[in-house]
């Protein structure tokens, strides 16, 4: 057998393979270890574990601040449950990716979120020490979770050392829809400019929840309370913005619901905000309603940042929102002036009092019933007015023709006669008016009354939605693609209403002077016109607010019949007439005064037009 001799190149060889091996598994060892590291910054005990990342120089974090290598390898999401909402928050910002209402369903049934996929965005913005512009909603948090007694704390940190970070804080209390958010930040006073505020930046796409999404856009609104007491709103349609000082708050309204952010303890200042409306066609536009952005200046407190405000996520609800005492009841849309104070202190105790008792929609029928009761003696003046005017007609007629050259003196003889009378081409008019601020207080106040939202009354399921029984294969511009029959017999009764006063007004007009419109024809017009209109406007408006309508129009007939049947009698009226015509001429009014003064000026200034 040949003998072999040792082969120092194979064992050379070998010895670099062995080394190689050794290489290879040292490295997936470190591989490894790095990756149980990163998994551990997952975990609810923030900790940075990576001893090679400490004690880095001031230069080298201002040049690599925030440049991911800080940040962790994936994102996660927190989610947080209680009886009010359903939170997730995000990693990615460090901010909440999605918010539901728990005890409210939108009109598919479907929970109401608030916040979801990607609608909302919360960032702040700053510069570093070398002028380098920070966007938080760009940087990947740290997430934890802990307790505080009974609220639940939601923490989010973005570290740039494990000393140095920017904390979120955000603190939810059992059964509340306030949250509080703290913002602070720990060792940033070398690493930002102190010069320059940082910024908040809150950009909110409202999410659709009615059947109608114009109707819902149109009380879909941006209100804010600032100076004290005042309260200001952004365009209803198209793009708006403004720049504000001491604001108490900023609703984003999304009808029923509001996410409304509030300062703790002072007012923001400079405030920036916009609104952008986001339907332009209902058959495409069906996601979302408004985009809202505010964007709050905060400065630096002992070279930190360290602020505090809290946000209000829930219903637009006046039960709800006096809980609170920070007078976010002033958002919602009952109107301005005294037809809000009427619905305040009328209107919204008196329907809470009443469907307490009642079923919702019975509860409407009654409210409407007391109101016309209470406006029954504004409604019996003015058909009384009516009346006499209508008696008076062939003394009025007789005038005209006797002093048709003389128009002042066929004016004076006029006002001699209705004052002798106790009438007044006004008398009807002047009832009419006095009712203007109680119907027009009823119409912001069933659009806004959330009670009514998702009460079922006959063949509406929503009082406040629109109620519909045939829906269309089409859309009708500015009707829509559905039938409600709510408006339908809005319309029809208030037809028969003015048609059944037209008769009286008609015969009670005075014959149209030179120069003046003839109401005659403007009545006639109006017939026609108001139904039409409440046929087509409100067919996607609240059912309850046309219920409401149509029975209010059904008592006015009633009263009507009643008072002109059975509690006005015109003989009675014309011979106490009679006697009034006989009796010597009272003393003029001051106003009377004051017209007859106007005349005379009028009368002047015509004869000098004529000289020259």
């Amino acid at each position: 057998m040949e003998e072999r001799n040792f082969d120092f190149n194979s064992l050379i060889g070998i010895m670099l393979i062995g080394i190689l091996l050794m290489f290879w598994i040292s490295s997936n060892t470190q591989i490894e270890t790095t990756i149980s590291e990163n998994e551990n910054i997952k975990s609810d005990s923030i900790e940075i574990t990576d001893n090679t990342k400490k004690n880095i120089s001031l230069d080298e974090i201002n040049d690599n601040l925030f440049t991911n290598e800080f940040e962790v390898n994936s994102i996660n999401e927190l989610e947080f449950k209680n009886q009010t909402f359903n939170i997730k928050f995000s990693e990615a910002g460090g901010q909440i990716s999605e918010l539901a209402l728990n005890e409210y369903v939108n009109y598919k049934g479907a929970p109401i979120y608030l916040i979801k996929d990607g609608n909302s965005t919360f960032n702040l913005d700053f510069k570093t020490s070398n002028n380098r512009q920070i966007n938080t909603k760009d940087q990947d948090f740290n997430a934890s979770r802990y307790k505080d007694g009974d609220n639940e704390v939601i923490s989010m940190k973005l570290f740039v050392s494990d000393e140095r970070y920017l904390e979120y804080l955000y603190t939810i209390k059992p059964e509340e829809y306030l949250i509080d958010v703290k913002l602070q930040s720990k060792g940033f006073s070398d690493l930002i400019n102190q010069n320059e505020d940082y910024n908040l930046s809150w950009k909110l796409n409202g999410i659709r929840n009615s059947k109608s999404i114009s109707y819902e856009n149109r009380y879909t609104r941006l209100t804010y309370y600032h100076d004290g007491d005042k309260i200001d709103k952004l365009s209803q349609m198209g793009d708006d913005e403004d720049q504000i000082k001491d604001v108490n708050w900023i609703s984003f309204r999304q009808h029923f619901f509001s996410s409304i952010i509030i300062p703790s303890e002072t007012a923001f200042q400079d405030v920036r905000i916009s609104s952008k409306d986001l339907v332009e066609d209902e058959s495409v536009d069906t996601l979302y309603t408004k985009q809202y952005i505010a964007q709050v200046p905060f400065s630096y407190k002992e070279n930190e940042i360290n602020d505090t405000f809290r946000i209000y996520f829930g219903p637009t609800d006046n039960n709800v929102f006096k809980d609170y005492d920070l007078d976010l009841d002033q958002s919602i849309p009952f109107g301005w002036g005294i037809f809000g104070a009427i619905n305040k202190r009328v209107f919204v105790p008196l329907f809470r009092w009443l469907s307490s008792i009642f079923p919702y929609g019975i509860a409407i029928i009654i409210m409407t019933i007391i109101v016309r009761l209470i406006l029954a003696p504004v409604l019996y003046k003015s058909y009384l007015s009516q009346a006499k005017m209508k008696i008076l007609k062939p003394d009025v007629e007789e005038l005209n023709k006797k002093f048709k050259d003389n128009p002042m003196k066929r004016q004076q003889e006029m006002m001699s006669l209705y004052s002798k009378a106790g009438a007044s081409p006004m008398g009807g008019c002047l009832p009419a008016l006095l009712q203007i601020p109680v119907f027009y207080a009823l119409f912001m106040f069933f659009p806004s009354a959330f009670d009514l939202r998702q009460k079922s009354f006959l063949w509406a399921d929503d009082l406040s939605a629109y109620d519909s029984i045939l829906d269309l294969p089409f859309t009708i511009w500015g009707y829509g693609d559905h039938v409600s029959l709510f408006p339908i017999l809005a319309a029809v009764s208030i037809f028969f209403y003015m048609q059944m006063t037209m008769g009286q007004q008609t015969a009670s007009q005075p014959p149209p002077q030179e120069g003046m419109p003839d109401m005659t024809k403007m009545m006639k017009y109006m017939m026609y016109i108001s139904p039409l209109f409440m046929l087509i406007f409100f067919n996607n408006y609240a059912s309850g607010l046309s219920l409401y309508y149509f029975i209010s129009n059904i008592l006015s007939i009633s009263i009507m019949f009643t008072i002109k049947n059975y509690i006005l009698d015109e003989r009675k009226i014309r011979d106490q007439i009679q006697i009034d015509k006989a009796k010597p001429d009272k003393a003029p009014s001051r106003f009377q005064r004051k017209m007859q003064e106007l005349m005379e000026e009028a009368e002047r200034q015509k004869k000098n037009q004529n000289k020259n």
